[in-house]
């Protein structure tokens, strides 16, 4: 039997209501960052919001991920069988993100996933001011999509790891 007092339960939510005061907290931020994203989608300079994104992306992912107590570094404070889990419930529920170190590279990934709503904003913004409008709109939909299916998806994981969380 693994030694279970090696694990620091400390940095994940210890109930369902921690989970959803977590889960709470983090849409609130995600909701923060997709204004962000948003100020700089209007902004009619190819590529800038691009830029943006990515540099806000990055900071959200690692902000929730740590809110959960699921960043690399503190699943790998968790023993051996619950890391395990971990992972295996972030892969389940479709976590492409969580527990990962968030590479420029994994969230161009995830952006290009996106792609017409992106494809379509950049079009949007050579339309004098109600492109830049539109332009915005569709980017702080997508960002807060994609946030708050990160959101759902380290909440579910922290649900999952929950159920096997010894007293």
């Amino acid at each position: 039997m693994a030694d279970k007092s090696s694990t620091d339960w400390t940095l994940i939510p210890a109930s369902h209501t921690e989970i959803e005061q977590v889960r709470e907290r983090c849409r609130r931020l995600v909701q923060r960052r997709a204004v962000m994203s948003a100020g700089a989608s209007a902004i009619p300079i190819p590529g800038i919001d691009l830029m943006s994104d990515v540099g806000l992306f990055s900071m959200l992912i690692n902000d929730i991920n740590h809110e959960f107590g699921l960043t690399p570094e503190q699943i790998e404070r968790l023993n051996p069988q619950f890391k395990m889990m971990a992972y295996r419930a972030a892969v389940g529920m479709g976590g492409m993100l969580v527990g990962k170190l968030v590479s420029r590279e994994l969230i161009l990934q995830l952006l290009k996933r996106s792609g017409v709503k992106i494809a379509t904003k950049q079009v949007a913004r050579f339309v004098p001011f109600a492109g830049q409008v539109v332009a915005a709109a569709i980017g702080y939909a997508v960002f807060r999509q994609i946030g708050n299916q990160h959101v759902n998806a380290c909440a579910a994981v922290a649900q999952e790891l929950l159920t096997v969380r010894p007293d």
